[in-house]
Order: C-alpha cells, then sequence, then structure tokens
C-alpha cells in the first residue's frame, strides 16, 4: 500500500493462505492505525476501495486535520461563547466530534465536555441566525449593499437601514455586523458623523435581511480592516478613536494588555503601572469603571 500498489482481497488470500475476512480484518487494522496517526501527526490518509482497480489502494491527502486536544480547546471555547441555542451548540459539538476525533477518541472527548454541554445555558433572545452570518459574508465578499430591519434597545420599533456590511465579528456572547451608512439624514442622528468609523449591529437583533442589487466601490487602501478595528474597541460600543492614559495598580498587567491590544507600557514605579491604548468609542469607560480602585485614569 505505501508502495502505492493495490491489494487485491482474494489475490491476498491466496497468497498468504487465509481467507479474506482475514485481508479484510488486516486492512480496518491499517485504517484504525492512519486514524490515530491522524490525530498525533495532522496528516490524513486512508485505504479506500477502488472500483477502477478491483483493489484496496493507499491515499495519501496529507491534509491537516485538529488533534483531539486542538477539538477539545475548540468545543471548550464553543461552549464558553454561549452564542448558540442549546439545540444548535449541541449540533455543533456532535459535528466536530464526530468529524474530527479518532473513533477510538469520541467517547473520551464527549465525557470530557458532557457536564458542560447538560449545564449549557442558551442566549435569552434564544434566536437562530448563523444562517445570516453567511448571507451578511457573501454581501460583504460581493460589495453589495444590504438593507435590515433592526431592533434597537429600548426601542419598540424597529427601524430599517441600508447598509454597507464591512464585517461580522464576535465578543461577550453575541455575533455583530459592522457596517457604514450612507443616508447623511440617518448619521444626523448619530454622536459621531465621520464616515471612518462604522455602525455597529447585534446580528440576533436583525429582523429582517436583504441583499440589494446595488453594489458599493472601496478602494483597497481605505478597506475596513476588522482586526486593527478589533484591538480597539471593548463591548463592541462603537465611537471615536482616542487615545486613553491610566495608572494601574493591580496584580496582573498581563490581564489589562490583553485586554487592550493595543496598550503601552510607559513605566513602572512600586508596581504601579502606565498605561496607554489607542481605542474606539465608549466601551472603554465601561472596562475602566469595572476595574475599580486598581485603575485611576490620568
Amino acid at each position: 500500500l505505501i508502495n502505492g500498489y493495490s491489494v487485491n482481497k482474494a489475490e491476498e488470500a491466496v497468497h498468504y493462505g487465509v481467507n479474506q475476512r482475514t485481508i479484510q480484518r488486516d486492512i480496518d487494522d491499517i485504517r484504525t492505525f492512519l486514524a490515530d496517526d491522524t490525530a498525533a501527526s495532522g496528516n490524513q490518509n486512508d485505504v479506500i476501495y477502488d472500483r477502477m482497480e478491483k483493489g484496496f489502494r493507499l491515499e495519501k491527502i496529507y491534509r491537516m486535520k485538529f488533534s483531539n486536544s486542538e477539538v477539545l480547546a475548540i468545543c471548550k471555547i464553543l461552549l464558553d461563547s454561549r452564542a448558540f441555542t442549546k439545540k444548535e451548540m449541541e449540533q455543533m459539538l456532535d459535528k466536530l466530534i464526530e468529524c474530527c476525533v479518532p473513533e477510538s477518541n469520541k467517547a473520551m472527548v464527549k465525557n470530557m465536555i458532557r457536564n458542560e454541554a447538560f449545564h449549557y445555558i442558551e442566549p435569552r433572545h434564544k434566536k437562530v441566525f448563523i444562517d445570516k452570518l453567511w448571507t451578511i459574508g457573501q454581501a460583504i465578499q460581493n460589495n453589495n449593499y444590504i438593507e435590515i430591519k433592526y431592533h434597537k434597545l429600548k426601542e419598540k420599533a424597529p427601524v430599517i437601514r441600508k447598509l454597507r456590511p464591512a464585517a461580522i465579528m464576535f465578543s461577550e456572547y453575541y455575533f455583530y455586523l459592522t457596517a457604514f451608512i450612507d443616508d447623511k439624514e440617518t448619521r444626523q442622528t448619530f454622536d459621531v458623523l465621520d464616515d471612518a468609523f462604522p455602525t455597529i449591529y447585534r446580528v440576533d437583533r436583525i429582523e429582517e435581511l436583504k441583499i440589494l442589487e446595488e453594489k458599493f466601490n472601496t478602494p483597497y487602501k481605505d478597506r475596513f480592516e476588522e482586526g486593527e478595528f478589533r484591538k480597539r474597541v471593548q463591548f463592541m460600543y462603537g465611537g471615536k478613536l482616542r487615545r486613553v492614559k491610566f495608572k494601574y495598580n493591580g496584580p496582573s498587567i498581563e490581564a489589562v494588555l490583553d485586554r487592550l491590544p493595543t496598550a503601552k507600557v510607559l513605566g513602572e514605579k512600586d508596581g504601579v503601572y502606565t498605561v496607554s491604548a489607542e481605542v474606539f468609542g465608549e466601551g472603554i469607560e465601561m472596562w475602566l469603571r469595572s476595574q475599580g480602585e486598581q485603575i485611576s485614569v490620568l
């Protein structure tokens, strides 16, 4: 098999003086070994039956797959996200384990997440919106305007918005759409009028979504970079780009630097750090207040 030959069960049974069931068991053992090796090395190979050659051959795929530990980590992250309904979460976990974990280890991985999955608390909105993510993604890739009916917080009637979709992002249990509004009349009601800053919409609050035929053009140099935006936004609250400087006297400066990826330590004295960061919007104020006496804003 390794040398590229095909194996005919009947011929091999005669060659080794055994019945065909013995050869089939050998092939099954090789398949099991290859599945276990996939988990260890990431290279996926399999023994398949080739009808043209009327025999089994080794199909060398050499495709990276998740290891057992990677699948376990992803399952834990999914559960902690609390982004989906309980039914959706169970289906995703089952598919992930079924597709990516060797048969011999599936029960072990399931046992490791069973208690957390059983006590999983779904989001209170209880809405299924995963197909909307794909629809929005297609609009972004094809530069199509979209129209949404959106239910804002503290307002009974939904609003209609025509948007230039920019990115799909995830933060603190929810998926968000970042987009730009061309309608100047609508923008007059916003705190931030500058086109350089996107508006942010929770995807589960989008009641209706329609991709429009009208397209927009964004020069490459002006493209929205969600990675850079993500570094600077807290709790997905939009707003102007600004700088903040503060002193931190808590136990873990690493936690602060992880929370604010743009943060820089300007100095340290007696365990008190002076930190500056570049951020978008009002979310930073919420985070600063949550730190209590560990932070004093300069």
